[in-house]
């Protein structure tokens, strides 16, 4: 019994110190960094431009480097298109994949309905076929 009251009590100490720390969260004027007096060192207009001297000097060293071996020098536009088609790809696998497994789960309901009849299982590729959908692609 005393245990009880104990545990209870603890549980309304620490309640109340929950409340009491939101309450003065929701109704102290001004915020953490207007009373750290805290400003940001850069503005977005220097994060921007450092942003972009940074692609530029990327850009500048791989082309360097890309000279050194005999080839053509990217652009900015160039690599942004590997990029989209990089991304384009990787979409395209994920659609891909996701595909794979539901005609996987298909072909398990369709064969297990088969079995009940007594019909022989089907192939994923059979299966394929018979929804007309192209096999899947070697993978480069």
């Amino acid at each position: 019994m005393g245990g009880e009251i104990f545990v209870w009590i603890m549980v309304g100490i620490f309640g109340l110190l929950f409340v009491m720390v939101i309450l003065l969260g929701i109704f102290y004027p001004g915020s953490g960094a207007g009373q750290l007096d805290w400003k940001p060192t850069r503005s977005p207009e220097v994060e921007a431009q450092n942003e972009v001297d940074d692609i530029a000097q990327m850009l500048a060293a791989t082309n360097a480097k890309r000279r050194r071996r005999g080839e053509k020098d990217l652009t900015e536009e160039g690599m942004n298109a590997r990029v989209h088609e990089e991304l384009r790809l990787q979409a395209e696998m994920r659609d891909r994949t996701v595909l794979d497994s539901e005609m996987v789960q298909l072909l398990d309901a369709r064969n297990e309905r088969r079995r009940k009849r007594g019909l022989p299982e089907m192939t994923l590729d059979e299966f394929r076929a018979s929804l007309d959908v192209p096999p899947p692609r070697a993978q480069s």
